[in-house]
């Protein structure tokens, strides 16, 4: 049996890879191809490029998609909509990386004994 890694079907185990063509990830959103092509005009995601030049989208890029949707559907212009994820994204970021820095300033700090 080979190794599990270099079975294609791992490669739908992976959030990252572009499984979805362009009509497949707007019929899962409920939304129009256009609507993800605005997102992509916004830089909110960027889909990969199959051979034939067809957008492609991961479930990592859906999922971004679809809380964009939630934002627009609720009254949030698509540009402002945008803007909001891609803050809460680089908020994440800060809050993970202020995480790891406490860590380590943690464990390197001196023990005293008393």
């Amino acid at each position: 049996m080979p190794p599990r890694s270099t079975r294609p079907a791992d490669k739908f185990d992976d959030d990252d890879y572009p499984a979805y063509t362009m009509g497949r990830a707007a019929e899962m959103l409920g939304t129009t191809p256009g609507f993800l092509r605005t997102l992509g005009e916004h830089r909110l995601i960027t889909p990969l490029r199959s051979e034939g030049g067809h957008r492609r989208y991961s479930r990592y890029q859906l999922r971004i998609a679809a809380r964009a949707r939630e934002l627009v559907d609720a009254g949030t212009p698509i540009e402002a909509a945008c803007r909001i994820i891609i803050l809460e994204d680089q908020l994440e970021e800060a809050q993970r990386i202020n995480e790891q820095l406490r860590a380590q300033g943690h464990e390197s700090q001196p023990k005293i004994s008393g």
